[in-house]
């Protein structure tokens, strides 16, 4: 579990004990960002790429992976961003000439709530236009589970039942994905089976599951790493 601090609002003064939600590490181990007890709380007022992400290494393998940068919304109405400790840094890719450069900004995602299965497809969809996906379609080919999205270069995989997604499945998706030569993302409701996460970290398939608000999350290091780069 995370650790607690204490947050007052610098608007109306209301105090709040806040705790940072952790994510999972590709490892799977929970890693929260670290808070600063001797900085205050900032209203937002707009967003932009660096302040909305933080990086965050996991104690147990020492992978770098960007979360969200911690907020709490106060009930007088303002979003308050809580003060992380350690430099904020966006992760950085390499370009073809191997030379580091800054991750591609951009804006917050913002969700649709899930509700059906269409609007798990929907969502996806709008994730894969924020990461920089261009034409964003039903794919052609069929998968054994879920609905399958194309765009320019890459294949997703929306599986929108309660099972968690099998080994089969993440073969299935990387298999047709290779006959298009493009990458391959798959996003569960349910999860991954352990195997099929082990094959996926083979593979370098992208695995994200979708909560019910809408917002993909990286569980692997190809998925973290796509979210930090982009399309």
């Amino acid at each position: 579990m995370s650790e607690s601090m204490p947050v007052r609002c610098p608007d109306c003064g209301r105090e709040h004990v806040y705790a940072a939600p952790a994510y999972p590490c590709a490892c799977g181990t929970p890693v929260a960002p670290s808070l600063n007890r001797r900085a205050d709380p900032s209203a937002v007022t707009h967003r932009t790429w660096d302040e909305d992400w933080v990086t965050v290494r996991c104690g147990t393998c020492g992978r770098e992976g960007q979360w969200p940068h911690p907020e709490l919304g106060c009930a007088c109405g303002t979003v308050l961003r809580v003060p992380v400790a350690g430099a904020l840094r966006p992760l950085r890719s390499r370009d073809p000439n191997g030379i580091d450069r800054p991750a591609r900004p951009r804006t917050a995602f913002t969700p649709v709530t899930i509700r059906t299965a269409r609007d798990a497809v929907t969502a996806v969809a709008l994730y894969l236009r924020w990461l920089g996906y261009r034409g964003v379609r039903r794919a052609d080919q069929r998968q054994p589970n879920g609905i399958g999205l194309a765009a320019r270069g890459v294949l997703a995989q929306v599986d929108p039942s309660i099972h968690p997604a099998s080994l089969r499945d993440v073969e299935c998706l990387w298999l047709t994905a290779m006959t298009e030569s493009a990458d391959c993302v798959y996003f569960s409701l349910a999860g991954y089976a352990n195997d099929a996460r082990d094959r996926a970290d083979g593979l370098g398939v992208s695995l994200f599951v979708l909560d019910l608000t809408g917002t993909p999350q990286p569980v692997n290091g190809a998925a973290a790493d796509l979210v930090a780069t982009g399309a």
